[in-house]
């Protein structure tokens, strides 16, 4: 469709869109609405055909399929605004994948608004691998990063060297993705400290996404000690793997949780390292066994 109404006015598809491309308006952050059924509508631009609008609901069935589908619209058209050639699911590998946005045949972006197994991570990921494609990983309000980090959610995180580690999440419904960054976990329990920053899911948006570059980082939060020692506590009286690891290293010790350094508690770790408390107690054990040595 070349026409929608924008404050009670028809405006055309090719107009608007030359005022986003001059910088004049921001890509879908005004409010279209379809001239027949009055739902709205969202601004699609494209290299290949002329600019139109498009209904912003077309998915029936559950708000998990609504918001994977507009997701990926709306991602692959900011990308298209910049330049970008990108396109919406593309199969590869013979069918045997499909990403959700592929952009130049290098970088896959996959939108997971469902749940997900560790498994069918790993493979789709290894297929990615197999192509060279980078792919990252956008997560739907389901799988929305909070205060602890599990192994469900660990999956998606990523690593660079300007962000450390990672987290990327969508809201379609808003217009907005959100980066998590500077992800640190507490010492022994899945606590987690990040920093936030919003970008709006448009040709702007996304621009600053690619080129934001943080300074120092902002919103440290140390876990007491004292939530420490009762997490570690409760991890070994229930004989987690964590707290059957760490109790197997006190006994060859002969120490007690109280002959840990209260310091080891309030040290954050990457999201994917060990516990500064097991290195310690291992270092101490391979110090005593190469002394008796």
């Amino acid at each position: 469709m070349y026409a929608a109404i924008l404050n009670k006015k028809l405006v055309l598809a090719i107009k608007e869109a030359e005022q986003v491309n001059k910088g004049f308006k921001k890509l879908n952050q005004d409010y279209y609405t379809c001239p027949s059924c009055r739902k709205r509508m969202i601004l699609i631009l494209s290299e290949e055909k002329l600019p139109f609008f498009k209904h912003f609901y077309q998915v029936k069935g559950t708000g998990e399929k609504e918001e994977h589908y507009q997701s990926k619209q709306l991602l692959c058209t900011a990308l298209k605004a910049n330049g970008v050639n990108a396109e919406v699911e593309v199969p590869l590998l013979d069918q045997q994948l499909r990403a959700d946005v592929l952009v130049e045949n290098k970088l896959a972006f996959e939108v997971q608004c469902a749940p997900l197994s560790e498994t069918e991570f790993k493979h789709r990921h290894s297929l990615y691998e197999k192509l060279s494609i980078k792919d990252i990983w956008i997560v739907g309000q389901r799988h929305y990063l909070k205060n602890k980090l599990n192994r469900s959610k660990e999956i998606f995180l990523r690593y660079s060297p300007k962000w450390q580690w990672y987290y990327l999440e969508i809201n379609p419904f808003s217009c907005v993705i959100t980066l998590k960054y500077n992800i640190l976990k507490a010492a022994v329990s899945s606590e987690i400290s990040y920093d936030i920053k919003h970008f709006s899911l448009d040709e702007k948006g996304i621009a600053n996404l690619f080129t934001f570059a943080p300074t120092n980082r902002r919103n440290i939060k140390y876990s007491s000690i004292q939530d420490q020692k009762i997490y570690l506590q409760k991890q070994i009286t229930h004989k987690s793997k964590l707290g059957l690891e760490i109790a197997s290293l006190l006994y060859q010790l002969h120490f007690s949780v109280a002959d840990i350094p209260e310091k080891l508690f309030l040290e954050l770790r990457e999201p994917k390292e060990k516990s500064p408390i097991i290195t310690y107690l291992q270092k101490k054990l391979d110090d005593s066994k190469n002394h008796l040595a």
